[in-house]
């Protein structure tokens, strides 16, 4: 593969910055929202978790994982309270979410792609381009940020003689971890709080270990080092409820009963939310296609497509979803939920998604209306209008607007 002049620049000025960057940021600090309410953590190389304070008074951080060989570092927590109006880690604010979100940000499967001979260029932001996301994504000021799973992906070294991406880390570990999701997304994690939801790399056999010590709502259990399935929680929005639901393990191409089961009895439990709409956001969609060229139609999840039968609750109105590296929006016949797909923040794009697919069916469900971006890196942001409703924007990764929705109860339009 040759490389040219640009690119050998691009490769050294990532480099240059990625070094100071490592330099200086010794402790990478932000907000997340976890099972009744929202936690502050804080990943440092110093000796001990960083000063805090709440509403300007000191409060201590605590130790959720210590140091491992893999992991040299300190991960730290702090419950927030919900009468905080102010909160810091060391010399950074955090930004605490508003009563009302206005504009959430919604960006999924971001690290950078390196396993076995499929490659991507991390050190190239042409190829990976996930810091160029996070630099416009950060300038909108978004009141929430969801990611809808799968931080880690360099499982395997960079082959020789690749220079693009010469020098990366690999494997589950924290220099892996840093180097895909904490270093890059740095701006973006001081700005509002996050919604993390797993996707299918941080399973315990992929990057399950860093899944848990850092990023999983859950505490830590020592005994257990990387956690299975989780229950959901709810986020409010106001208005609307969020519910985080664990499908990194949904098996796609056969119903796995068991799974099935559970999943079945977190879809029923929905209804129990209240009046308002409930949006569920979870990484692996249930309908939504990754190859329409074949016949069947390549695509869906088969254990959440049987666990959702008859049982997901009219007041879902909205699914959000990665997994397909790719921007889509759809509805379905027989009154589903609409569907959106923000899995295009990095990874190697999946360029059989297709781009308009009225009329298929995925798994024996009918899109009635589905439109899709295969080809572009961005992010997606959804705006509350003034009529309470929602406008749904695909940008890409110079912040340019590609496509934009509009959301009216379980259906999707798109321009």
């Amino acid at each position: 593969m040759r490389i040219t002049i640009a690119e050998r620049l691009a490769v050294l000025l990532v480099a240059c910055v990625a070094s100071i960057a490592t330099a200086r940021a010794e402790t990478t600090q932000w907000l997340q929202y976890v099972p009744g309410g929202l936690e502050a953590r804080a990943i440092t190389t110093e000796a001990a978790c960083p000063s805090a304070r709440v509403n300007g008074a000191p409060a201590a951080m605590t130790v959720r994982a210590d140091r491992s060989a893999a992991f040299p570092v300190l991960t730290c927590a702090l419950r927030v309270p919900a009468s905080a109006t102010a909160v810091a880690i060391g010399d950074v604010a955090l930004r605490l979410p508003p009563p009302v979100a206005r504009r959430i940000l919604v960006i999924g499967d971001t690290g950078c792609r390196l396993k076995g001979k499929v490659v991507q260029l991390c050190n190239n932001v042409a190829d990976w381009p996930f810091q160029a996301a996070v630099a416009q994504a950060t300038a909108l000021k978004p009141d929430l940020v969801i990611h809808v799973g799968d931080y880690y992906y360099r499982e395997t070294p960079c082959p020789a003689g690749i220079g693009g991406c010469a020098g990366s880390p690999y494997g589950d570990n924290w220099s892996s971890w840093s180097a895909d999701f904490f270093a890059p997304g740095a701006a973006l994690l001081h700005a509002a709080p996050w919604v993390l939801v797993r996707g299918n790399h941080e399973t315990c056999r992929r990057g399950g270990l860093g899944w848990s010590r850092m990023l999983d709502p859950r505490p830590v259990d020592p005994a257990t080092p990387c956690l299975p399935m989780a229950e959901p929680f709810t986020v409010p929005l106001g208005g609307i409820t969020l519910v985080v639901m664990d499908v990194a393990t949904a098996r796609e191409d056969a119903v796995d009963a068991a799974a099935a089961a559970t999943y079945r009895r977190q879809f029923e439990g929905l209804a129990q939310l209240g009046r308002g709409p409930v949006w569920l956001t979870m990484h692996r969609p249930i309908w939504a296609p990754f190859d329409a060229t074949r016949t069947p139609v390549i695509g869906g999840n088969k254990t959440l497509a049987a666990a959702t039968d008859g049982a997901m609750p009219q007041s879902v109105s909205l699914l959000l979803s990665g997994h397909i590296h790719a921007f889509q929006a759809e509805s379905y016949d027989g009154d589903r939920p609409a569907q959106i797909v923000a899995g295009n923040g990095g990874d190697k794009l999946a360029e059989t998604s297709p781009a308009r697919f009225d009329g298929i069916t995925v798994d024996g469900v009918t899109v009635k209306y589905g439109r899709g971006l295969p080809n572009s890196f961005g992010f997606s942001v959804l705006e509350r209008r003034a009529d309470d409703g929602w406008t749904l924007t695909d940008h890409d990764v110079q912040g340019r607007t590609l496509m934009t929705c509009r959301l009216a109860g379980r259906s999707v339009s798109c321009n």
